[in-house]
């Protein structure tokens, strides 16, 4: 499941898409502007390509990777600034090959890599729904401006000779039609393994970890193979339905971040159907277990409270020095209860049993506290604030470890030096100065090897060598 890399998210990126002189005729029938909205729909298309308060699929939003911030573009039939003169061809080649109508390839932020997996039939419909049931915009997003090495587009040829399967799914004829559409939807519209699964140095994903957790941004996308402990082996299908329906199971986890994104703009307008459908899927991809799982990530923890210790004596002065469950009574109590139960009715969650405080990785947990969680579904929605502006690294790694402690993995781990890091944007990326060592190290190799062979193809040719 996904959203926004925004590091890796939904026809997220149709990237930097340059016009060329031809267009499409005709106006197709309702059905099939429906059929095509329902797609792009599900792809979460307009979660990249819209930046908050703008036009839809106007582009302009900053999507951050390893290697710079990749800004998504208008994709819009505008003719002067959208995708107004492509042809379905075109269209198809952005979608499924990573290549853009002037030939130059797309990065692997837009997801084509996973839309490979579309049909001909699906593409079709989503072409008629984007040029004929998206209004044009004419603007002119910032272009996407990497540094060295990665401003070289070219090199995305090799690099989809290396890791794109161009094959459209096929059927498993073993399985039941509602898996067969359920692998469908999770391995290409909804794009799962965008944001689920590990990437190797150079960014593709691992096929050998499929699902088994990757990062978007600063966030962690959890591991959602079968394992009982690591993944959802432990979740009932209507429980994967429900979370991404409304964004939350009860007893298990919530959406926020990217996730909550991919919820709110996507996953809960599917049709009843497809979700049970990808849950059937999402039960039967292979296990992948992290060793520091020792137990399910959602049974961790119970009932808690340390508010009542603090009651009849006043907390120091200095906020700074407060405790962890001074800091809960001020900041989560009134909501998530003294003893961390959340909300009678459930729509505030339990702060035990809960993934958010179960798992040993705590980036999430820490970027919850930074920012808070604003996600609106068919329930009420859930608009949890943030605190980045009223506490502190430290406060909020006490207040985090406060909360494993008690109410969730108590190996888990947080420290101001990691907050600080994720209030910044996350710790930096040595990607791009490992791709110049590299191409120096390259550009070495063939310098001496210039150099030893002119060597000897002189002492070939000097005198006395005949």
């Amino acid at each position: 499941m996904s959203a926004p890399i925004r590091l890796l998210a939904p026809l997220a990126l149709l990237c930097l898409l340059v016009t060329l002189p031809v267009g499409a005729t005709g106006t197709p029938d309702a059905a099939l502007l429906q059929r095509g909205q329902y797609l792009a729909t599900a792809g979460d298309c307009v979660a990249c390509h819209s930046v908050p308060g703008g036009k839809p699929y106007a582009g302009g939003l900053p999507m951050p990777t390893p290697i710079g911030d990749i800004i998504s573009t208008d994709i819009t039939p505008s003719t002067s600034d959208g995708i107004g003169r492509y042809t379905e061809q075109q269209f198809s080649n952005a979608l499924r090959k990573g290549i853009r109508a002037d030939g130059k390839h797309l990065y692997p932020a837009m997801p084509y890599t996973a839309y490979a997996q579309l049909t001909d039939d699906d593409v079709h419909a989503m072409y008629a729904y984007f040029m004929h049931g998206v209004a044009p915009v004419d603007s002119t997003p910032t272009p996407t401006r990497l540094p060295f090495p990665f401003n070289f587009r070219w090199y995305m040829a090799v690099w989809n000779g290396l890791f794109l399967d161009g094959k459209p799914f096929t059927p498993d004829p073993a399985r039941s039609a509602e898996w067969n559409r359920g692998a469908y939807l999770a391995r290409g519209l909804a794009h799962c393994s965008t944001c689920h699964t590990p990437r190797n140095l150079l960014m593709a994903e691992k096929s050998s970890q499929e699902l088994a957790g990757g990062e978007v941004g600063s966030w962690h996308a959890p591991n959602i193979t079968a394992d009982a402990d690591s993944g959802i082996g432990n979740w009932s299908e209507q429980a994967l339905v429900d979370y991404m329906q409304l964004g939350h199971a009860r007893g298990k986890a919530q959406a926020a971040g990217p996730m909550a994104e991919a919820v709110e703009y996507s996953l809960q307008y599917l049709e009843p159907a497809d979700l049970r459908a990808i849950a059937t899927y999402l039960k039967t991809v292979p296990a992948r277990r992290d060793p520091a799982d020792t137990r399910a990530v959602d049974s961790w923890g119970a009932a808690f409270d340390g508010v009542a210790d603090q009651r009849g004596t006043a907390p120091p002065e200095n906020a700074a020095q407060w405790g962890g469950a001074q800091l809960y009574d001020a900041y989560c109590a009134s909501c998530h209860q003294a003893g961390g139960e959340g909300s009678f009715d459930g729509g505030l969650p339990a702060l035990f049993h809960n993934t958010a405080t179960g798992r040993t990785q705590t980036n999430n947990l820490v970027l919850v506290i930074l920012e808070g969680i604003h996600r609106r579904t068919g329930d009420p929605g859930v608009h949890m604030p943030g605190f980045a502006h009223e506490l502190s690294d430290q406060q909020i790694a006490t207040l985090g470890n406060y909360l494993t402690l008690h109410y969730g993995n108590p190996a888990a781990r947080i420290t101001a030096s990691q907050v600080a890091n994720l209030r910044a944007g996350g710790a930096p990326s040595h990607l791009v100065a490992l791709a110049r060592l590299a191409m120096v190290v390259v550009i070495a190799l063939i310098l001496a090897i210039i150099v030893l062979w002119r060597r000897r193809r002189r002492q070939r040719t000097s005198p006395g060598q005949a």
